[in-house]
């Protein structure tokens, strides 16, 4: 099957690696139209998240994986033996099965996480809107969201609030032991955001800053939590302000460095400051970790707080695994079934030719004063004979070499029942 998706994630390169090879949301339709260029590809998607980045193709070689990884390391500058160590190839059926695992939140850094789910539509639809995506790759991501579906409804996958954005509101609610009394600065005004601002509402934090680069889409998450939304620009005069810094944006470049937040712990007079980047690229400069009285985590920082939450969800994870394995096996037979579909169209247009022909053999004779009873016999009569002729010779000729197996076949394709039943 000419199925092929490559990649990197977070159980296979750290977040130094994926910040490197993200592709930023405006730019992917080039990118993908830069893809299809490779003459093996016929069709292309890019799912580019914080913890993972795939190509998921249609390519003439399934086993070819350097293609894409010679593309994947050229495009962002970097040499095979950079890049190389940190992905992997899912050819063919895994191909599939990786697709399922991922969307169902099988193959999350928390099990189950939703938000993925909602990564791969925003994916297929980039691809849709390119024209990168064709026939196979369409009917593999609705299935895929079908399958995820049905794992969300059939187990307990999602039962259990774990997330990133959980995860980084736990983390400030371990420092402060009560974030009642402080004040939250939220950068950006994507999913995560919007999800670790219910947490800290529901948690009562006393104070939301969303700032974000469109003023509009702060203030209409403001409007849900009852905060205050600011624009980028003016992140420098209410960090000072802030007590939990979250950020998550699609920025390229940092939105906060170490002069920053150090004149900020300044204007705090050294009171803690708990920093949370889930941006990938990063949206905090590795150095402000050096600034005394900042707490600063990244995204590969959560697991451990992420992976006490999960315990849960294992049982419901091994049901979900079955569940998809099912899912690739029905796919896998819709892949199968293509193969049938131009012997089946092929054979229409024959046994097609034949009633023309037969039809207008018929139609000539009534022009001619033929019997109508006569001439619509023998219609039947040649179409019938036309028609089973090939099978014919071919069953007996399998008959004479002694061929059960195709008699055999004869019979189930046919539908042929013995004269006893």
């Amino acid at each position: 099957m000419p199925l092929l998706a490559v990649g990197l994630n977070h159980n296979t390169a750290p977040i130094q690696i994926r910040e490197r090879v993200a592709f930023a949301p405006e730019h992917l339709t080039t990118v993908l139209k830069e893809l299809m260029a490779l003459s093996q590809v016929s069709e292309a998607a890019i799912l580019s998240t914080c913890n993972r980045i795939e190509l998921l193709c249609c390519v003439e070689d399934p086993d070819n994986a350097a293609l894409l990884i010679n593309w994947f390391s050229q495009h962002h500058n970097l040499t095979v033996d950079e890049i190389g160590p940190y992905m992997y190839c899912h050819p063919g059926r895994h191909a599939v099965q990786h697709l399922l695992r991922v969307a169902s939140g099988l193959d999350s850094m928390i099990l189950g996480e939703p938000q993925i789910l909602g990564q791969i539509k925003d994916a297929y639809l980039s691809a849709k809107e390119a024209g990168t995506i064709g026939r196979l790759l369409s009917r593999l991501f609705q299935h895929a969201f079908s399958v995820a579906k049905r794992v969300r409804t059939d187990t307990a996958i999602g039962a259990n609030p774990v997330s990133v954005a959980f995860a980084a509101v736990s983390l400030a609610k371990q420092i402060f032991s009560s974030i009642t009394e402080h004040t939250a600065l939220l950068i950006g005004a994507g999913d995560t955001i919007e999800l670790a601002a219910r947490h800290l509402q529901e948690n009562g934090i006393k104070r939301m800053i969303i700032a974000n680069r469109s003023l509009a889409k702060a203030q209409a998450l403001v409007d849900e939590t009852n905060g205050l939304a600011i624009t980028l620009s003016e992140i420098p005069a209410y960090l000072p302000q802030a007590d939990i810094v979250i950020s998550s944006t699609a920025s390229q470049l940092p939105i906060l460095g170490k002069g920053a937040v150090e004149s900020a712990i300044k204007i705090r007079k050294h009171q803690p400051m708990l920093m949370v980047d889930i941006a990938v690229p990063r949206d905090i400069e590795p150095e402000v970790s050096e600034l005394n009285d900042v707490y600063l985590y990244t995204v590969d920082d959560l697991r451990e707080i992420i992976d006490e939450g999960l315990k849960s969800r294992q049982e419901a994870a091994l049901q979900a695994e079955k569940i998809i394995e099912v899912q690739v096996a029905h796919f896998m037979g819709w892949i199968k079934s293509l193969d049938s579909i131009a012997t089946l169209r092929t054979y229409r247009e024959q046994i097609e030719h034949i009633r023309n022909v037969e039809i207008t053999k018929a139609k000539r004779l009534l022009a001619q004063g033929a019997n109508p009873e006569e001439v619509i016999q023998q219609l039947a009569r040649t179409l019938c004979n036309k028609i089973i002729h090939s099978p014919t010779v071919q069953m007996r000729k399998a008959s004479y070499e002694g061929r059960e197996d195709l008699i055999k076949a004869a019979h189930e394709l046919l539908d042929i029942k013995n004269q006893d039943q």
